[in-house]
């Protein structure tokens, strides 16, 4: 964690994957992240895959270093607490429909400089998920096998809810640019994130848009062949699979050098009267040619060697691995400063956290910090944000509106 927003706290009320994800993000840099919880949890608390003690690994890990409050939002005095605490920051970030209580309009009120960050589904306010905006996309028509008959053949869904991390990431940089604007002009800020239209945004920013429009049809499957360069995955002769990219000059004569392909190259341009050192065009029209020039290699040598290779030459390649290979890797986790030491997690399991993703020189990371546990923070946070008494949050105890740590659920 950094503490470049140390003076910053926000208040999150928020599900499943985007929303938790902008807090986080946050809470990674410093701010004061405060979980507003139902008491026993919200809709994904005991979300797949769990522990055998019952505690989700991925609210586990959605959620780190942030505080918790557990509440009745069922209840009117519960509501009241959260929208009083959404106030007393001055920041919210929810995924909750605009029509509920936690509405701009409503959680303004006495707070005209409010900034809230709200995920919905579509701009016009039908619900999606993660998965139903990729199959509105067109990405999933795009994957499998470049064999498969373009009019009968089924998507292929993404297992990364892509859509949902890109959203977050993006609620945490619209949030940065409300309270950046509000402290030139002491302005709030209703800001309303779909996450439909991050999907179509992206796809129009991305160009792939515009090629749909201007070629007038879709695009063909290209299997695992990169759209519009040249990279493929290959096999070795020992049968490991690896991913070679090439998008640049450079990485071309490092691949051709690296895998000693020259001649055939050489005589491939003749044949074709193109040169492919400097035309990523050139490159991914004749694909299949220089695939099969490139596997003719790659299965002459075993992977040891093809790495040994591709590394000294400067090539852009990696290995195949499956995600358990991924998570026991050496270079990727145990030896990787993204990663620090297991904090006490709630699930009680110990196994590596990641830090801030983005590295900034001259100042420590610090190690990772836990999940709350469910209402961890309750009674502190009444106390020093709401001013209430113990007496106070003993009674809101009581009457169930109010409830501490499930740690020994």
């Amino acid at each position: 964690m950094y503490r470049l927003l140390s003076d910053l706290s926000i208040v999150e009320v928020s599900s499943f994957v985007a929303s938790p994800t902008a807090g986080l993000y946050c809470a990674q840099m410093g701010a004061e992240v405060i979980r507003i919880d139902q008491i026993g949890g919200g809709l994904d608390y005991d979300r797949y895959m769990q522990t055998a003690e019952g505690r989700s690994l991925p609210w586990e890990n959605l959620n780190r270093a942030k505080k918790s409050v557990a509440l009745d939002l069922r209840a009117p005095e519960g509501r009241e607490l959260c929208v009083a605490l959404a106030r007393k920051t001055g920041q919210l970030i929810t995924n909750l429909p605009e029509k509920s209580f936690l509405s701009h309009a409503a959680v303004s009120e006495g707070r005209p400089d409010l900034v809230s960050v709200r995920i919905m589904g579509w701009h016009d306010g039908r619900q999606a998920m993660d998965f139903t905006v990729n199959a509105a996309s067109g990405y999933p028509l795009m994957m499998g096998p470049a064999e498969w008959d373009h009019e009968t053949a089924p998507p292929v869904n993404q297992a990364l809810p892509a859509w949902d991390f890109i959203t977050g990431a993006y609620c945490a940089f619209a949030l940065m640019a409300a309270l950046h604007h509000r402290a030139a002009t002491g302005e709030g800020s209703e800001v309303r994130v779909p996450l439909g239209d991050v999907a179509m945004g992206t796809v129009a920013n991305s160009g792939a848009m515009a090629e749909m429009l201007y070629r007038g049809a879709d695009r063909e499957r290209l299997g695992n062949a990169i759209w519009g360069a040249l990279g493929r995955d290959f096999v070795s002769r020992d049968g490991r699979r690896f991913m070679v990219a090439v998008l640049t000059p450079n990485q071309w004569q490092a691949m051709v050098a690296a895998l000693d392909i020259a001649a055939p190259i050489a005589a491939l341009e003749e044949e074709a009267g193109v040169e492919f050192a400097r035309s990523d065009h050139h490159r991914f029209v004749h694909r299949e040619a220089l695939f099969a020039i490139v596997q003719q290699a790659a299965g002459s040598l075993d992977y040891g060697e093809i790495a040994e290779r591709l590394t000294r030459t400067g090539a852009t390649f990696e290995r195949y691995r499956t995600m358990h290979e991924a998570a026991t890797d050496p270079v990727l986790v145990a030896d990787n400063p993204l990663f620090g030491p297991s904090p006490a997690n709630p699930s009680g399991f110990a196994y590596p956290a990641a830090r801030s993703f983005a590295n900034i020189g001259g100042r420590p990371r610090g190690d990772p910090a836990p999940a709350p546990y469910l209402g961890q923070h309750s009674e502190a946070v009444l106390a020093e944000r709401l001013g209430l008494s113990s007496g106070t949050i003993a009674g809101l105890i009581d009457r169930g509106v109010v409830a501490r740590s499930d740690r020994q659920r």
